[in-house]
């Protein structure tokens, strides 16, 4: 339990994010109003949640010589700006002096300080919890799938009986890299059905800025497994942005795509997930996607996913440049 550490220098910062599993970052000014008004807030969080070498919580004067490179590392151009890492990778944002959202998500985070400093794996944590992901997040984007509207989910060629659509945004540590294997009638992950194509249809609560999806697929590897039986990795995929609903197999075919990506076996990690980057400009403004799981790698029958994480921006993104205050009127 303890008051917020200030840095000094990034290369401090640096040895932080080795050394604390969970750094969390309040990036202010001297001068900026806001910054003081939550200040108090912020440290009574770091005093009920500060774990030696578990969960720290760390404050970055942006004007300060030695820490103002952490400031530009990162890209912060608004204040306050609350960053939060776990492993070293940035996995939330806060812009701004709003207690409530900051309140929302240090909620999701203490679950995860209170697993970690109970010695669980950083990969089994509540699904309230930080989600696990498959590769690291690009510099400066955060993981928005929590911006996902669940209920408008649909699923295209899986067997419902036997999958759920809900399960590729599932926040734990897929269980096919789990030493503890779960039994073949507990599966979460998704296959398709009649042939390797699926359609997923995936509705948003408010307009993105989609950077970047990591799509995750561990197929069995075991020899004695038949080849027409071992579902494959996709390998080729089409995105199509803000549709009002699912499209059909035969008007995606028909269609021009958004964006076509075809994966190789060299962008899958060793996670069996791979980072695909888009074509940033044509995912300023999405309400929805569509993807089409086309094909995949080999001769087999059948795809296999297992998480997807949707990497960008929530909201509207301000102007870069200069340094602003978030929270005061304008003329005051």
């Amino acid at each position: 339990m303890a008051k917020p550490m200030e840095i000094q220098s990034s290369e401090q910062f640096s040895e932080l994010l080795k050394s604390s599993r969970i750094v969390v970052a309040d990036f202010y000014a001297n001068w900026c109003g806001p910054c003081k008004q939550i200040a108090p807030f912020y440290e009574q969080l770091s005093r009920s949640l500060s774990r030696p070498k578990i969960a720290t919580f760390v404050k970055v004067n942006t004007e300060a010589e030695g820490a103002k490179a952490v400031a530009s590392e990162y890209a912060v151009t608004h204040l306050p700006t609350f960053i939060v890492f776990r492993d070293g990778s940035v996995v939330d944002k806060v812009k701004g002096a709003d207690p409530k959202r900051l309140q929302s998500v240090v909620e999701k985070l203490s679950n995860d300080i209170e697993n970690a400093a109970q010695g669980e794996s950083s990969g089994s944590g509540s699904s309230s919890g930080i989600a696990w992901r498959g590769a690291d997040l690009p510099r400066g984007y955060t993981d928005v799938s929590d911006s996902i509207d669940v209920r408008g989910l649909e699923l295209l060629n899986a067997d419902d009986s036997q999958f759920s659509v809900r399960t590729l945004f599932n926040k734990n540590k897929p269980s096919a890299l789990s030493e503890d294997k779960v039994s073949s009638d507990e599966k979460d992950w998704v296959e398709s059905d009649t042939d390797e194509q699926l359609l997923l249809y995936t509705p948003f609560n408010s307009a993105i800025k989609l950077h970047t999806i990591q799509i995750t697929s561990l197929p069995p590897t075991d020899d004695d497994d038949d080849d027409d039986d071992v579902p494959m990795r996709p390998k080729t995929l089409k995105l199509f942005t803000n549709r009002p609903h699912n499209l059909g197999f035969d008007e995606a075919d028909d269609i021009d795509p958004t964006q076509t990506i075809e994966i190789s076996e060299s962008d899958w990690n060793s996670n069996g997930t791979a980072n695909l980057g888009l074509r940033f400009v044509r995912y300023q403004n999405v309400t929805s996607l569509v993807i089409f799981v086309v094909d995949g790698d080999g001769d087999g029958e059948k795809v296999r996913v297992d998480r997807i994480r949707f990497i960008g921006e929530s909201g509207e993104k301000r102007e870069m440049g200069k340094l602003e205050k978030i929270g005061d009127e304008a003329g005051e």
